[in-house]
């Protein structure tokens, strides 16, 4: 079993950037996809951005085509560790985001939440305009 944190969340200014970060506990990661989805008011969740696990040194990425360009997503396994990096930030792009791991072992990113076997409880990004 794996427990995922969020944290980094928080108020911003349209322009500005944030850093989230998900901590994983409970075993490592290193074998698991990970994924950042957000949920908006009113919204269905929906998928941010993804970086595969691998046995050597490049991950590869997906994002949104939303964030593609304004969001990076990277992860230290060696903390057991994924980050989102949020640039040029828009009143659009608040919501909750969400942490989560695939540990299917596929080989092509799952855009799909239903794809991912663990969440975390979220952090609240707003951007105001």
């Amino acid at each position: 079993q794996v427990q995922l944190v969020e944290s980094g969340g928080g108020l911003v200014q349209a322009g500005g950037s944030l850093r989230l970060s998900c901590a994983a506990s409970g075993r490592t990661i290193s074998t698991y996809t990970m994924g950042w989805f957000r949920q908006a008011p009113g919204k269905e969740r929906e998928f941010v951005a993804a970086i595969s696990w691998s046995g050597g040194k490049t991950y590869g990425t997906y994002y949104a085509d939303s964030v593609k360009g304004r969001f990076t997503i990277s992860r230290d396994n060696a903390e057991n560790t994924v980050y989102l990096q949020m640039n040029s930030l828009k009143p659009e792009d608040t919501a909750v985001y969400y942490c989560a791991a695939d540990k299917s072992l596929r080989t092509t990113i799952a855009t799909m939440s239903e794809l991912y076997n663990y969440w975390g409880r979220g952090t609240q990004v707003t951007v105001s305009s």
